[in-house]
């Protein structure tokens, strides 16, 4: 038996997402006929992708697969260390959690973007 696969989407992956981007749509409908394929999209991230492409919020809030993760006060008080709260966001839904003891892997159209971080990465631009 494989563990689930608990994936956050960065926004730039909720901005391919909303473009009609093949890969993202294979997580979602993976996600969607519930084979062990958690999504999450963090609602910091969901506001810039949002700003970078106006509906995909709606588009991605509207989809039953995706799990949008609440601002709730210990992700606040992460996201307002840092100056770039679309990735502090992303960053501390991808740590891990009792409910995520391995953390979860982030998807993303930049990967350049994560290297320097220990998480795994789905890269959405290929």
């Amino acid at each position: 038996m494989n563990a689930p696969a608990h994936i956050v989407l960065d926004q730039t992956a909720m901005v391919a997402l909303g473009g009609g981007n093949v890969a993202a749509s294979r997580l979602v409908d993976r996600a969607d006929r519930g084979d062990d394929v958690y999504l999450y999209a963090p609602t910091c991230a969901l506001v810039e992708a949002d700003r970078t492409r106006r509906g995909v919020a709606e588009h991605i809030a509207s989809l039953p697969a995706v799990i949008v993760l609440d601002l709730d006060l210990p992700a606040a008080l992460a996201v307002a260390r840092e100056g770039n709260w679309a990735a502090a966001h992303t960053r501390y839904a991808a740590t891990p959690t009792p409910e995520r003891i391995d953390g979860a892997a982030v998807a993303t159209a930049t990967p350049e973007r994560w290297q320097d971080h220990t998480f795994d990465l789905i890269n959405l631009a290929q």
